[in-house]
């Protein structure tokens, strides 16, 4: 497909309110039947960035899956979003990435926040989630993971979109809008970063600021910080490949090796 239509939601969280949570993001999703292909949410979607795994975590494929998945074939698209997840008694930040015929693919957080001791209560990733769809290679990545160049190597154009869904504070939006410039430009990608609004239950403010990037680091979207909204950009995959030709930085890129836990 030469154009992917993705949409990005940008919302406030209840803290530790599935019900409240789903609900509102239901009423955000309605309004993009038959106008996208791709709906991205931010990390831990149905909670908020909750260090209660033990309370809060769904078995795979559950409620908040199913959510994603209900979504998926209502908008004939797919949707994305962090869940906390258990599996073989550990907790994991998975992002799902569900299509609309309910295959889906997963993505365990790698780099786990350990300021808010995420590391104590989360098992990290040690796999990267690189797939097709509509054509296009995805990398799913979330909100910490931005920080680590090393882990989003786009080594031989392995992917055209990278994404990170966050909950990533207000006091530190600077480094947050650098980063997912810097990550479109180094690799050479489209890159799309959705996070949250509101203060969580931890008294912290989230600003949003969520973007559209495209390869030479400009920014496609119009969201505003604060502001609860969906924007839905349309990105091209013959202006990325025609760039890529013209300027082929990534033939002269250094190659690194990561060490797998």
């Amino acid at each position: 497909m030469e154009h992917l239509r993705v949409s990005l939601v940008q919302t406030d969280l209840e803290w530790e309110n599935k019900s409240a949570n789903l609900k509102t993001i239901s009423k955000l999703l309605e309004s993009l039947k038959g106008l996208c292909d791709l709906v991205v949410l931010p990390e831990m979607f149905s909670t908020g960035f909750s260090m209660r795994p033990e309370k809060w975590a769904e078995q795979p494929e559950g409620e908040s899956f199913e959510f994603l998945k209900h979504w998926a074939k209502t908008l004939n698209a797919a949707v994305a979003g962090s869940v906390i997840t258990v599996e073989d008694q550990k907790f994991y930040n998975r992002a799902y990435f569900v299509k609309p015929d309910g295959t889906y693919f997963v993505y365990n957080k790698r780099h786990l926040f350990r300021m808010a001791g995420e590391h104590q209560h989360y098992a990290e990733g040690t796999e990267h989630q690189i797939f097709e769809y509509l054509g296009w290679k995805i990398n799913l990545q979330v909100c910490y993971d931005l920080r680590f160049p090393v882990w989003s190597r786009n080594v031989n154009s392995a992917y055209d979109v990278l994404i990170y869904m966050a909950n990533w504070p207000e006091r530190r939006s600077n480094p947050w809008k650098i980063l997912l410039r810097a990550r479109a430009i180094e690799n050479l990608a489209y890159v799309v970063g959705v996070n949250r609004i509101g203060k969580d239950g931890n008294g912290i403010e989230h600003s949003g600021d969520s973007a559209l990037i495209d390869f030479k680091g400009d920014e496609l979207s119009h969201i505003e910080a604060h502001k609860s909204h969906v924007e839905t950009v349309t990105i091209s995959r013959s202006d990325l490949l025609d760039f890529r030709q013209k300027f082929p930085a990534h033939l002269d890129a250094d190659l690194f090796g990561v060490i797998k836990a």
